[in-house]
């Protein structure tokens, strides 16, 4: 009898464990799907804010909770601001996302003179861009350093990265779409340099700005 009850509770303690695991890995899926998700930082686009190898939290609840995949909101949140730091769904391909920082919102009229950005017809203050090409190239031949006047659609930002002269971004391929729009970045977890395979100690738990 000994030996039957000892098996029993030893199964009942394995069911246990497994009910624990499963629950844990549903709260998981439920906070990474509605919440607060993690990012990985592959590309220079926004250096100096964000290293290639910089994990990131981003908050999925600020702009709104959305259905995965239909992306349709079911509660409500405010809409991005100028200077905030996204996460959204890459319009010209669908299965990548992009971080990029919004400089217009839905109504707003950019023009980019000579690298210098204004914002309906007012300088923007582009504290966060960084510029390592001196050159300035004419409209004729892209729209990195020369744009518009162009306004933007409702619902829709326009995104810049940080690192100016190598990024590609709403100059280039257009607006994001408020719907398309993951979250908000909001700090920094992890940070790996993988050239040196060291740790970045001081981007630990870093606030994104």
């Amino acid at each position: 009898m000994r030996d039957k009850t000892v098996n029993k509770s030893k199964k009942e303690i394995v069911r246990e464990y497994i009910k624990a695991i499963f629950i844990a890995i549903i709260i998981a899926l439920f906070i990474r799907t509605f919440f607060v998700q993690a990012f990985r930082i592959p590309s220079g686009s926004m250096i100096p804010t964000l290293q290639i190898g910089d994990w990131l939290l981003v908050n999925k609840v600020i702009y709104g909770v959305k259905v995965p995949h239909i992306r349709k909101t079911i509660v409500p949140g405010r809409t991005p601001k100028r200077g905030e730091i996204i996460v959204f769904i890459y319009p010209m391909d669908k299965t990548k996302d992009f971080i990029k920082r919004v400089i217009a919102v839905g109504g707003d009229i950019v023009e980019i003179k000579n690298k210098k950005i204004s914002i309906n017809g007012a300088p923007f203050d582009d504290s966060h861009g960084s510029f390592t090409d001196t050159l300035i190239l004419p409209r004729s031949v892209q729209p990195r350093d020369n744009l518009g006047p162009i306004k933007i659609p409702p619902n829709h930002v326009f995104v810049m990265g940080d690192n100016r002269d190598n990024s590609y971004d709403s100059r280039f391929w257009g607006f994001v779409p408020l719907k398309d729009i993951i979250g908000k970045a909001f700090i920094i977890y992890w940070s790996w340099d993988g050239n040196r395979h060291n740790v970045r100690w001081n981007r630990l738990a870093k606030i994104i700005r």
